[in-house]
């Protein structure tokens, strides 16, 4: 999996810089489907299962 860095400091005033741009759009992306990956194991436990880890079934809606 590729690591993006999506935390820079702005230098000298707010230029347009694709790269970045492009860079910020690709981490959201993957922070978005990663929550949904989560979404989509966590809703295929059991009530038990989820109990056992400290979940129920309102709280997978919220990562």
């Amino acid at each position: 999996m590729a690591v993006f860095e999506t935390s820079r400091a702005l230098t000298e005033g707010a230029r347009f810089n694709p790269t970045t741009l492009f860079t910020r759009i690709a981490g959201a992306v993957m922070a978005w489907n990663d929550r949904r990956m989560t979404r989509n194991a966590l809703s295929s436990l059991t009530a038990r299962e989820l109990e056992d880890i400290g979940l129920s079934r309102g709280d997978i809606a919220n990562m």
